[in-house]
């Protein structure tokens, strides 16, 4: 393939082997972006599932990540190239992460990078005693293990450098957007619905994204991309939209029906009241019960997990409904998709996690004892990650099934 006037039209000029990825040099990077423009299905696949490996090793990103960001732009652009939604489903990867990290609220891009220019003003001699004073305050041997190991792992100019990376990635990414915006008028589908999964994650860039959007609103009749395009209008938008979304609540789709009430949700946290209705939690109930099939990108197309961290934005206005809700769904969950069920029950039934752990059971209310009940008759391969264990461990409950199921009086098997 000639790369003049290609997608990949520089790319020899880099000096990919001067820039790092997860793995050290990044001069397998070309080859493999190459590889994502061949006619070979295999050798596409297996390049996607390289750089997402290296350049964005496990929601880590490096130098290499954002070179590699106008290639994968130019890709998707490229009409005449396959997959072009996988391409744009790993830009949005390497400019934000998991998704989950910025849900159900959205990015806070200004918070970011002020986090980020006050790290690198800090003295790394502070920051060692802040761990130390940190560490002296553990108050069990588990929990000084844990803190005597990120102790002892922390590398400020390593830190630095990571953050420098992954907010750089970001930019790259962002600075293509304009490029990009035509895509939510492709001929194909997934394309179209990637590319506003994309623009959810650039509040900065709404006031060009979010008309866009909107205007997928009123033309599009796929209803993977309309409930793309609702939950990004969501986490973009404010008050002024929830007249014009609140209009789907009552649309035949079910995906259509929870994009919209996930995207008011979001609205009513952001200070939008009347975004916060009945019609809201009835249909973020109704996905914890039985969620809409998969067809969107966000929370990974789990949307029963991301429903239920929605329904924590409603624990204002409905405490009780709201917790019976994501406990409903927490019992039909197991393994994986426990996680985020479990992490939004326990908040809604006890609020943010502390230190003192919770009370005697007899102690507690009637609906936090159902939820402990529900935790504890999840099944033993649930029981067996070690991402479950620490999401009940914040809440100061007990680490094993067994010990759980005894805390909540469950006969024993």
């Amino acid at each position: 393939m000639t790369e003049i006037n290609t997608p990949l039209a520089g790319l020899d000029a880099i000096d990919w082997a001067e820039l790092e990825h997860a793995y050290g040099p990044a001069d397998d990077v070309p080859g493999q972006l190459r590889d994502l423009c061949a006619e070979d299905v295999e050798a596409r696949r297996k390049a996607l599932h390289a750089l997402y490996g290296n350049i964005f090793h496990q929601g880590s990103r490096y130098p290499a990540s954002a070179a590699a960001v106008p290639f994968l732009a130019r890709m998707a652009a490229d009409v005449s190239l396959p997959d072009r939604d996988e391409y744009l489903a790993l830009l949005a990867a390497l400019a934000i992460g998991y998704d989950e990290a910025h849900l159900p609220v959205g990015l806070d891009v200004a918070g970011w990078r002020r986090e980020l220019a006050e790290f690198r003003l800090r003295d790394p001699e502070d920051i060692r005693a802040e761990f130390d004073a940190w560490l002296e305050a553990a108050t069990e041997e588990g929990e000084r293990r844990v803190r005597e190991m990120r102790r002892a792992m922390f590398d400020h100019e390593r830190q630095l450098a990571a953050a420098e990376a992954e907010l750089g990635a970001y930019d790259a990414v962002g600075g293509q957007l304009p490029t990009l915006y035509a895509l939510l008028g492709d001929d194909d589908p997934a394309v179209r619905a990637a590319t506003a999964y994309l623009l959810a994650w650039f509040p900065e860039e709404a006031p060009d994204s979010l008309p866009r959007l909107l205007g997928v609103l009123d033309g599009e009749s796929e209803p993977a991309v309309v409930a793309t395009a609702l939950v990004s209008a969501g986490l973009l938008g404010g008050a002024g939209l929830v007249e014009r979304l609140t209009s789907f609540l009552t649309v035949g789709e079910p995906v259509v029906r929870w994009a919209a009430a996930t995207a008011l949700a979001r609205l009513g946290a952001a200070g939008a009241e009347c975004a916060v209705s009945a019609g809201v939690l009835a249909e973020l109930a109704a996905a914890e019960a039985e969620p809409p099939e998969p067809g969107v990108l966000f929370h990974e197309g789990d949307l029963r997990g991301y429903a239920a961290t929605s329904l924590t934005l409603l624990v204002d206005r409905f405490p009780k409904e709201a917790l019976d809700a994501v406990t409903d769904g927490l019992s039909a969950t197991s393994g994986p998709a426990s996680f985020p069920v479990a992490a939004a029950a326990l908040r809604l039934a006890f609020g943010e996690p502390g230190p003192n752990g919770l009370p005697e059971f007899d102690e507690l209310a009637e609906q936090q004892q159902r939820l402990i009940r529900t935790l504890g008759s999840l099944d033993a391969d649930t029981w067996r990650w070690a991402n479950f264990c620490e999401i009940v461990r914040e809440w100061g409950l007990p680490q094993q099934r067994e010990a759980m199921r005894v805390y909540a009086g469950i006969p024993k098997e």
